[in-house]
């Protein structure tokens, strides 16, 4: 079942978001009903993870100054630049 809903939003914010839903190739309405089942989703149950993910965790120590979107780029780079 759908319901009508009205809401107050800003011309500008309206105007990008029509824009940008018509450049998905989707309406204004099921682009915010996506987002609003993403948003809560997210609260009802945090993902679990995996035991094999879990046991890793911890086991990496890195620098506190370590950039890992550099060495990501860099890493990309070489894999590419091939």
């Amino acid at each position: 079942m759908t319901t009508k809903l009205t809401l107050t939003i800003d011309d500008t914010v309206i105007n990008s978001a029509k824009k940008y839903a018509r450049q998905k190739g989707k309406s204004l309405s099921q682009i915010v009903e996506n987002y609003l089942k993403s948003i809560s989703a997210q609260d009802e149950s945090p993902p679990s993870l995996s035991p094999k993910v879990s046991s890793l965790m911890g086991k990496i120590r890195l620098p506190d100054d370590f950039d890992y979107k550099k060495q990501l780029g860099k890493a990309l780079t070489e894999k590419y630049r091939k």
